[in-house]
């Protein structure tokens, strides 16, 4: 695995109260009185200006259905960021910015020199400076799903590697995409690569579980998109519903020591957000 230093989370608290509270169909103001806490400390801390207290953040947390612990570490800029397995494969997450942010790809490899990579950050000039030298060869490429920062070096890379297709989710805008399903299935250059069709953040959306191929049991890492973070979930800006119900059952699907490769921000663990996610503990 790449030894890149972790980033940041991709959500402080604020984020995670702007999506509980959209997730709970609840105006702020609602918020407040329900929870008893001043609308302005709310504010504040939407406004990435957090001094809630404890008893504060119980309260949200409780009329929120979160996770108090994970809440209070956000609030703490404290939330625990686990001990990560070594893979039985290389793992180089590709980090590249877009606005004032980054997006992540992740570039996979078993030899060293052949490479299956999943999203393509937001252009092709970016894609290609984050790109690993020692890759010189391209198997596949995985789509989770279709905005601008996850597919701008999707041709890119395509014509550079002479590649006539890529995966992703079904999708009928896409003439050069060989459309995974729900528990589809494919194996290339090593891989074990199974889809998990998990429509919320957008309509059009796939995470992967990866294993060796041919080995048995559980996957050994999940590209979850921006379905799941390190400490959040993506917006649900297709329908909230939808992606809590995907999030919390491709999460019952892994191992503790599986790897979660994210769309933005650090890698985590399957129970690490188990145990600490305030959406998903």
């Amino acid at each position: 695995m790449s030894t890149l230093a972790a980033p940041a989370l991709e959500d402080e608290l604020g984020d995670v109260l702007e999506k509980a509270a959209r997730h709970a169909a609840l105006s702020y103001e609602k918020l407040a009185a329900a929870a008893d806490v001043d609308l302005s400390r709310i504010q504040d801390a939407l406004d990435y200006r957090p001094d809630l207290t404890p008893a504060e953040l119980g309260r949200l947390a409780q009329v929120l259905h979160l996770n108090e612990v994970g809440l209070c570490a956000l609030a703490a800029n404290a939330y625990p960021r686990p001990e990560l397995c070594a893979l039985p494969f290389s793992l180089h997450p590709l980090r590249m910015p877009f606005g004032i942010g980054v997006a992540n790809a992740y570039l996979l490899t078993q030899d060293g020199v052949t490479g299956v990579l999943f999203d393509t950050g937001a252009s092709g000039a970016e894609l290609r400076r984050a790109w690993p030298a020692s890759i010189k060869k391209l198997a596949a490429v995985f789509v989770t799903h279709y905005e601008a920062e996850h597919i701008g070096g999707l041709d890119d890379i395509m014509r550079d590697f002479g590649l006539s297709h890529f995966y992703g989710p079904p999708t009928g805008r896409w003439p050069r995409c060989l459309a995974l399903g729900e528990s589809q299935a494919v194996e290339v250059a090593g891989f074990g690569i199974t889809a998990l069709l998990t429509p919320g953040h957008a309509a059009e959306h796939n995470c992967y579980m990866v294993r060796r191929r041919g080995a048995g049991g559980d996957a050994d890492l999940l590209i979850s998109g921006d379905l799941i973070f390190a400490g959040s979930l993506g917006g649900g800006y297709f329908c909230c519903q939808r992606q809590m119900v995907h999030a919390r059952r491709v999460l019952e699907k892994l191992p503790d020591h599986a790897l979660i490769a994210p769309g933005h921000g650090p890698l985590s663990t399957a129970g690490n957000e188990r145990r600490f996610n305030p959406f998903l503990a």
